[in-house]
């Protein structure tokens, strides 16, 4: 009977936890969606960075949806077994709910080792590959489209430069297009009636090709201006390196860097991706004895108390590690003092809910 049972009830635990898990994700997703989709169409990101950013985002977030996942798995599944009945008629054979802990810890074991692996690995890999992404979209965005109608800022020759087309055509040819550089004191307006633009090569150059136009250059406030006319003028346009060090920035930085480190924003980093694979097991801990219901109460009556408890956990984690990155708190206390009260709760729980209280 022993096996049987916890078999049943792990099996239970599983499927929700891959309902709520597969819930959660979704509602992540929708929301990832909604930001970088405004973020999108505000920088000009092209269709396949949108995707990729959202799938490295939901990557990111699994470190926190997974924890609260198993939680609220074990919460639910339980809770149906006091809500129909079936715990209290295992209470009577002899069969106490700590005994789940067992199977429970297992499971949550091997949930605690796929956390190790995504958070020691792939989301600092991850966030590096959307800081990349965001980079070289803003990059490209920089001078990517050439709307018509719409002033647009770049980096020319060293110095700043406005351009603006009255339209573009079909063939992407733009019309009426006007150019006013700045290097220095020294001003350049050209006006031309057509003009096209290459996207950068592997030199990191853009090119706009102004045809049939007229171009005037100098100084504000001195006459030696100089006008030009011309059948094809070319424009160098610079677009900055792509230069994004993962050296200084511990969010992003490998976990073999951490180690070892003696930055307090390094120790921060690397504690709290050690958090995460330690909260499963803790909550596994905790949600047995708080998926206890008493007579007559609603199957997810303790859903949202075990929603508390675990919003305040992962916020001490956060505080600490923003108190141990700004030096207020000692890395030997670290984050581990908040480990150590969620687990001598859990265990207040267990003995409780042996007494039977």
């Amino acid at each position: 009977m022993k096996w049987t049972v916890q078999r049943y009830v792990l099996r239970e635990v599983v499927q929700t936890w891959l309902a709520v898990t597969g819930i959660l994700v979704a509602i992540l997703v929708s929301n990832q969606l909604s930001k970088v989709l405004g973020r999108a169409a505000e920088n000009a990101y092209g269709r396949h960075i949108v995707f990729d950013l959202i799938a490295l985002g939901a990557i990111m977030n699994l470190s926190v949806i997974v924890p609260v996942g198993l939680l609220l798995a074990i919460i639910l599944a339980l809770g149906r077994l006091y809500h129909d009945s079936e715990m209290t008629a295992l209470q009577g054979c002899g069969f106490s709910p700590a005994r789940l802990l067992g199977p429970l810890s297992v499971f949550a074991l091997v949930i605690a080792a796929g956390l190790a692996w995504l958070t020691f690995v792939q989301v600092p890999l991850a966030d590096h590959e959307a800081q990349l992404l965001r980079q070289s979209a803003a990059k490209e965005a920089q001078f990517g489209q050439l709307d018509a109608g719409r002033f647009r800022s770049f980096m020319s020759g060293g110095g700043d430069a406005v351009f603006y087309a009255e339209r573009v055509d079909a063939e992407g040819v733009l019309h009426n297009v006007f150019v006013r550089r700045e290097t220095g004191e020294r001003i350049e307006v050209a006006l031309a009636d057509t003009a096209t633009y290459s996207k950068a090569g592997t030199s990191g150059m853009h090119f706009v090709t102004l045809f049939n136009g007229r171009r005037y250059e100098g100084v504000p406030g001195h006459s030696d201006f100089r006008v030009i006319e011309f059948s094809e003028h070319g424009i160098p346009i610079v677009t900055p390196e792509q230069t994004l060090s993962t050296e200084n920035d511990p969010d992003t930085k490998p976990t073999r860097l951490l180690i070892g480190s003696s930055a307090p924003a390094d120790i921060a980093q690397l504690q709290f991706r050690a958090s995460s694979p330690i909260m499963a097991m803790v909550l596994t801990l905790m949600a047995v004895p708080l998926s206890r219901l008493r007579p007559r109460q609603g199957r997810y009556a303790r859903v949202g108390f075990a929603i508390v408890v675990y919003l305040i956990y992962a916020n001490l984690l956060s505080a600490c590690k923003v108190w141990i990155e700004k030096g207020q708190l000692p890395p030997v206390i670290g984050v581990w003092w908040v480990h150590i009260l969620a687990v001598s709760f859990g265990l207040y729980l267990v003995y409780r809910e042996g007494r039977g209280t």
